[in-house]
């Protein structure tokens, strides 16, 4: 367990430079089997997978709602999202030191929300390149301070202390390989949808498809990017197509159909909605309590409806009142 040893330890001294008086904070891979990590599920040989909670961060006690991701190659191994909080990164550390000693090579940032970004300091002490989408490290600056402050007011200290906004070291404008050994993962920067910095990651060796956000089950979507450009991406399939999709949130699916017809179905209720609601005239003030109300039919196949409903039928308004 050399290496592991050696890379904790660093971990553990980089931070603890910082915050000397959280000495038990401190991650030791001597004791990798003992230490508090996440449960991974083995998906094919050397993709596994957190499933998260599938609620909204408000409604978490923690905030690991969100899919996080890890895959192993011969030579070293690529995080898919680190998590909402540095302890959730340990936590991730030390799962993945149960499985291998190889170096962390990558964390692979699939788009801006704290739920997935927060985790990263964690590996990039032990070392790790930071990858995101080329519109990503503007998309986190202007929104660190927000995201520190609010999950300080959600999550009790010890779940999010020493948490911090860390940007990528390495863009992806459109696309991009990683090499783990044996094993490549296709990066690709896909246009404005859940948010304007998607990135999406294939393993070409298991047909493992990483979508992000950029599809959600169970619980209802988030729209923070363009709803008609989401629309698009979701309408075609991705090439090669995947034997199993891993989404933001939500259960593994085993086709691309099931993944996505879920999603797609409330999207385009929402844009039907929101585009009736505009030809009557209605201000968003008054529309957006009707758009919400007209998709209450599907109320009860999505997690945290009401007030993401409500969320959604603004920003859709916002974008749609143009057209």
């Amino acid at each position: 367990m050399a290496e592991c040893e050696s890379q904790a330890e660093r971990v553990s001294r980089n931070w603890l430079k910082r915050h000397p008086d959280l000495l038990e904070e401190q991650v030791s891979c001597q004791s990798a089997t003992s230490l508090p990590a996440l449960p991974l599920r083995e998906l094919a040989p050397g993709v596994h997978v957190y499933l998260g909670e599938s609620v909204q961060m408000e409604e978490s006690a923690n905030g690991r709602i969100a899919n996080l991701g890890v895959v192993i190659g011969e030579k070293s191994v690529a995080v898919i999202d680190s998590g909402v909080s540095r302890r959730q990164g340990q936590e991730l550390f030390a799962a993945i030191r149960q499985l291998t000693d190889l170096p962390i090579s990558h964390v692979i940032l699939t788009h801006m929300h704290p739920d997935h970004v927060l985790g990263t300091s964690v590996f990039k002490e032990a070392g790790a390149e930071i990858v995101g989408h080329a519109a990503l490290p503007a998309a986190l600056e202007y929104r660190a301070q927000t995201y520190l402050d609010n999950l300080a007011e959600l999550y009790p200290p010890q779940e999010v202390i020493g948490t911090e906004v860390i940007l990528p070291d390495r863009q992806v404008a459109d696309r991009d390989i990683i090499d783990l050994g044996g094993r490549e993962l296709l990066l690709k920067a896909e246009g404005t949808a859940h948010t304007d910095n998607d990135l999406t990651v294939f393993d070409s060796k298991t047909e493992t498809f990483f979508s992000g956000d950029l599809i959600f089950r169970d619980l209802t979507p988030v729209v923070d990017g363009s709803l008609n450009g989401w629309l698009e991406w979701l309408e075609a399939a991705p090439a090669p197509m995947p034997r199993r999709i891993v989404p933001g949130h939500g259960e593994v699916a085993e086709s691309w159909k099931i993944a996505v017809t879920p999603q797609t179905e409330f999207l385009t209720m929402l844009r039907d909605s929101t585009r009736a609601a505009i030809a009557d005239g209605l201000p968003m003030s008054d529309a957006v309590p009707v758009i919400a109300k007209s998709m209450q039919i599907i109320e009860n196949k999505w997690n945290s409806f009401e007030e993401t409903a409500a969320r959604d039928a603004t920003a859709a308004y916002k974008e749609l009142e143009w057209e």
